[in-house]
């Protein structure tokens, strides 16, 4: 390796491999209920056993308040056939947009929460609230996953991934431990 410069922080922070891209939805399940969904790509497994999930999300966003009022939400992860809505779902506000109906998104009520889930990803975990974190510019949203489904031809290889502005794909594999 080569030397190393001072750099910006918030730049070198940009140099973390690609973050997991998924499209979180909170508040009513019910068809007409106040809901949203949102492209997040700030999330993390926070313990396995039991598990444990969260998501940043800016005060900023329409999905705050939503996360701030309802007790649970769902994390939803996408398949690659799903980057348009993704993208849309990041770009739009739910102040000015129905997402679910503009991308055409299937979506009920969870089997074990009240918050929506949505039928396209091929990954849906159900999450109820345990804790939130303020860590600067987001809050941290922690809960644990209480209910799951998974399709069965569900592949780690076609989830969504968002690095520097892209969209891609999980890479190959150059060893196992």
């Amino acid at each position: 390796m080569g030397p190393k410069a001072e750099v910006n922080p918030i730049w070198a922070c940009r140099a973390f491999p690609a973050f997991p891209v998924v499209l979180v939805a909170v508040g009513d399940g019910q068809e007409g209920g106040e809901r949203n969904v949102m492209t997040v790509a700030l999330v993390h497994m926070f313990s396995f056993n039991p598990p444990v999930l969260g998501v940043g999300v800016s005060p900023s966003r329409h999905t705050y308040a939503l996360m701030e009022k309802y007790p649970d939400f769902s994390i939803n992860i996408p398949c690659k056939e799903l980057v348009e809505e993704v993208l849309y779902c990041g770009q739009k506000s739910g102040r000015d947009v129905n997402k679910f109906e503009e991308c055409g998104l299937g979506c009920r009520k969870g089997t074990k929460i009240d918050s929506p889930v949505l039928d396209e990803c091929m990954v849906n975990l159900e999450i109820k609230k345990t804790q939130k974190v303020e860590a600067g510019d987001h809050v941290w949203f922690l809960g644990e996953v209480v209910h799951a489904q998974m399709e069965s031809c569900a592949d780690r290889d076609k989830a969504l991934l968002y690095w520097s502005g892209e969209f891609r794909l999980i890479g190959d594999v150059i060893r196992r431990r």
